[in-house]
């Protein structure tokens, strides 16, 4: 990719790794409060292994505890066995929606929940070897990051946001009870239209992430973003703070578009391969 040096990248890469720090820290804070109030649903997520329906609410606030003390350590002491841990985690859960009978739109919408950590530890992957002591050391924010590693963070931010926007535009349109009650809470007359056409509108959003990302667009999806969800008819804030990293991958991919001409994004996913 030519414009994009190592020069000039520790900027916008500082203010990447803030917010997807923030963003997946505020994401597992969020889930882990589902489990301390011990949200019904998980029954149906423990029962993928076995687990029955007293024991699943016995273990739900101990998971929902965890959940919680990692996404605090991310904030006050980052290390990559902790994100590390979230990637794992984070689609180990979202696996567990089309596992337990849910549509399989369910688990890429929540491809914020995985990617998030998962761009946070390639931006810091710069100079890094497998060593002893690797997986406890710090992600520093302050580490130098060079051209390569930046363009693998931007496909990934790339990816997810357009996964994100697919699927939740795929269970729009495919008329999701919990979206319908969430429209209707709303005051919409008619929340299956209005589902269809958030939809098509969510699915074009994802296209044109897929295509060519363009910052103003990429301002409009976060605000989008952020605000719907915000809609909930129950548990709005634990939702709002448990999707950060929905809106975090697609604030991450505005900053990180800001270094790069728009001639040139195209060509990020050919240059991974230099």
């Amino acid at each position: 990719m030519k414009n994009l040096s190592g020069e000039g990248l520790h900027s916008p890469a500082q203010s990447i790794h803030y917010t997807l720090r923030i963003a997946s820290a505020m994401c597992f804070i969020g889930h882990g409060a589902f489990g301390i109030i011990t949200k019904p649903i998980w029954c149906n997520y423990f029962a993928v292994f076995g687990i029955g329906h007293d024991l699943a609410y016995r273990l739900m606030p101990f998971v929902g505890a965890i959940d919680i003390l990692m996404g605090l350590s991310l904030l006050i002491y980052p290390i990559r066995a902790v994100a590390g841990w979230l990637v794992v985690w984070g689609l180990m859960t979202a696996c567990c929606r089309p596992l337990s009978g849910e549509p399989f739109a369910e688990m890429i919408e929540r491809a914020g929940n995985y990617c998030a950590p998962l761009a946070l530890l390639l931006l810091s992957a710069t100079g890094t070897r497998l060593r002893k002591g690797w997986l406890v050391s710090r992600l520093d924010p302050h580490t130098q990051t060079d051209a390569r590693h930046y363009r693998l963070v931007l496909f990934s931010l790339r990816m997810a946001v357009f996964l994100l926007l697919l699927g939740h535009g795929w269970l729009n349109l495919i008329e999701k009870k919990g979206l319908l009650q969430q429209y209707t809470a709303l005051g919409f007359a008619n929340p299956a239209q209005l589902a269809r056409m958030v939809g098509m509108f969510e699915m074009l959003a994802a296209l044109a992430v897929l295509v060519r990302p363009v910052r103003p667009l990429l301002l409009v999806f976060f605000v989008w973003k952020m605000g719907t969800e915000l809609f909930y008819p129950k548990w709005e804030l634990f939702e709002w703070v448990e999707r950060a990293g929905s809106y975090g991958c697609i604030l991450a991919l505005w900053i990180a578009l800001g270094r790069i001409p728009v001639q040139n994004i195209n060509s990020v996913k050919t240059n991974l391969a230099v």
